[in-house]
């Protein structure tokens, strides 16, 4: 039996140039330098259904339903959508241990998770709104 091929998208690389040409100054800031916005600069997505997607490839990452307000200031969402390409990694800058989390496919930092969300996962994806592009469902 043959293997299925694998259903998700294939990595995306691009010149730093690229990528600057392509981003906002801020969002090149914060997805491919691992910046962090400041806390309610960018959390007025509508409240509508829909998919919020990665800045850099348009992948789409976390589903409205699972959003939630945790009086951070920055998006927070209790799990990303079914199979949908997240990555981490340990982020042991500023003196701190957090969980940093990236769009698998372009690489781009998105923002961290932490122990501390609500149910069913117990877990915040505390994530820079300008990495992410909302999608409302039509």
């Amino acid at each position: 039996m043959a293997k299925a091929p694998d259903s998700r998208p294939q990595e995306i690389i691009k010149s730093d140039a690229d990528w600057r040409a392509q981003l906002s100054p801020e969002a090149y800031k914060v997805t491919r330098k691992h910046g962090t916005e400041r806390a309610h600069s960018c959390d007025n997505f509508p409240k509508v259904d829909g998919v919020f997607r990665c800045i850099c490839c348009d992948t789409p990452l976390f589903d409205q339903a699972q959003k939630y307000e945790s009086g951070t200031g920055w998006p927070s969402f209790y799990a990303p959508m079914p199979d949908a390409p997240i990555g981490t990694q340990e982020d042991r800058k500023f003196f701190m241990r957090r969980t940093e989390v990236h769009c698998d496919v372009c690489k781009a930092h998105l923002g961290h998770v932490f122990p501390d969300g609500p149910e069913p996962t117990g877990l915040r994806y505390c994530l820079n709104g300008v990495a992410l592009r909302f999608d409302p469902k039509d």
